[in-house]
């Protein structure tokens, strides 16, 4: 009898009969009707127990669940889980359900209750969103019965005993993949570049739409058109410069341990990678990656293949770091050494202060002179935060003054970058995917790449 618990209402109801019993202390004469209370409390409690005990047509448990996750879930995003459960009794239920989710997530709040009607079916849904890449071990589903009776409770678990791993966040990927293919990435704060010339390969004629440069226009194929009782004006569309390399370099060292939002800035950077490398398959172009600190982890060659999103995306869970220093000589030595053709270099990283960027200066200027070299690095968007407070206090004017002092250093990061010719790109860890995405088509409509 493991399962069979006792329901609050069960324990109102005998409270209120010892306190009856006490009062028939008294008052003798309410004795014989408590006596009666207690014995149809019993036989209430019993035919309880029988309702929820008795066997169930067909030979099924009185209650089935199940839940349903994913085979991997996307970090940093919201997972959708759900839990179906299925009434085999012949009489209405009401549920109280408990997920054992995983350690890693610290909720306590996983109860769903739901009334199901004989023979029915309910599904429950909620989110979940990991902050860590890893393996995620899911427990038991336990459901707990109540007769209309509701004196007693019976537990139903489900052993859903199962491992689910945490990959880099392709449900982002996906989401941009499918704004890029409908042209509507714009919603995502992806900007609609305009380009600059059209030194590029003619493609084909194609009805103009709003936001197209009319300098675009086919005068003559417009009047073609017109003259057959068609009035849309058509546009030259021009085909982007193909095949070429994007590289996302990607710092693991102490720097970008800073969490925002639960996510590490490591993360944030990992899961902005993923994005753009599809992005850049999408535009013909050919990615790669190569991730760093005191030591060179890993270094997957530009290419454009079936299967090629797959291979980074597996390359991208694996990585673990300890936090060390970064080696920015060894980056340049590596890159120097394996990547020939001048490509798109996407350096995700952190500098907190100008001397710590000027230490790594070298080295960046000379990855800048053989390849298009795009720095990427994080605004402290907690700290922009307490400077919107106002000051109250001396102490908080002075401590202002401090936060003030690291937010204009950012700033002067970015001037001393662009007086070497190095482009470079200051964002909030949330804006992190759509600002490197604008860069990235900025870069191409430039012709830079």
């Amino acid at each position: 009898m493991a399962s069979l618990f006792l329901t609050q209402r069960f324990f109102l109801l005998l409270t209120a009969v010892a306190v009856g019993l006490v009062v028939a202390f008294f008052l003798p004469a309410l004795l014989a009707p408590l006596q009666l209370g207690v014995g149809l409390l019993a036989a209430l409690t019993l035919l309880d127990i029988l309702l929820l005990y008795a066997p169930v047509r067909g030979g099924a448990g009185g209650v089935f669940g199940r839940r349903v996750v994913g085979s991997k879930l996307a970090n940093g995003s919201d997972n959708e889980v759900a839990i179906y459960l299925e009434n085999h009794y012949r009489f209405p239920i009401s549920t109280e359900t408990i997920d054992e989710i995983p350690a890693q997530f610290q909720r306590r709040d996983v109860l769903f209750k739901a009334a199901l009607p004989a023979g029915q079916t309910t599904v429950i849904r909620y989110q979940l969103r990991p902050v860590k890449r890893g393996e995620y071990q899911f427990g038991a589903l336990h459901v707990f019965v109540c007769s209309p009776l509701r004196l007693v409770r019976r537990r139903f678990r489900h052993g859903q005993d199962q491992v689910v791993p945490v990959y880099p966040s392709f449900l982002q990927m996906r989401q941009y993949e499918l704004l890029a293919i409908s042209n509507r990435l714009t919603e995502v704060g992806v900007k609609r570049i305009r380009r600059v010339g059209h030194s590029m390969e003619f493609e084909q004629i194609r009805p103009y739409v709003a936001g197209d440069d009319p300098r675009t226009i086919n005068w003559k194929a417009s009047a073609r058109r017109a003259g057959t009782g068609t009035d849309t004006l058509v546009v030259n569309h021009y085909q982007d410069e193909r095949a070429q390399q994007v590289y996302c370099l990607i710092d693991k060292g102490r720097g970008m341990r800073m969490p925002f939002e639960g996510l590490s800035l490591l993360d944030y950077a990992i899961n902005a990678t993923l994005v753009v490398s599809n992005i850049a398959l999408l535009k013909h172009d050919k990615a790669g990656l190569i991730t760093f600190a005191d030591r060179l982890s890993a270094v997957v060659p530009a290419e454009r293949r079936a299967g090629h999103m797959q291979k980074i995306l597996e390359v991208l869970y694996k990585q673990r770091t300890k936090y060390l220093e970064t080696d920015f000589e060894l980056l340049y030595a590596n890159v120097k050494t394996k990547i020939k053709q001048r490509s798109l270099l996407i350096l995700f990283t952190n500098f907190e202060t100008l001397n710590g960027m000027q230490r790594q200066l070298p080295y960046l200027r000379r990855l800048a002179k053989d390849h298009l070299l795009l720095v990427v690095f994080f605004e402290n968007t907690e700290l922009q935060h307490y400077l919107d407070q106002p000051a109250a206090t001396t102490e908080e004017v002075y401590n202002q003054t401090i936060a003030e002092k690291f937010a204009q250093e950012k700033c002067q990061i970015v001037r001393e970058l662009q007086r070497y010719g190095i482009h470079s790109l200051l964002t909030p860890p949330q804006q992190l995917t759509a600002n490197t995405i604008n860069r990235y088509l900025e870069f191409k409509a430039r012709g830079l790449i």
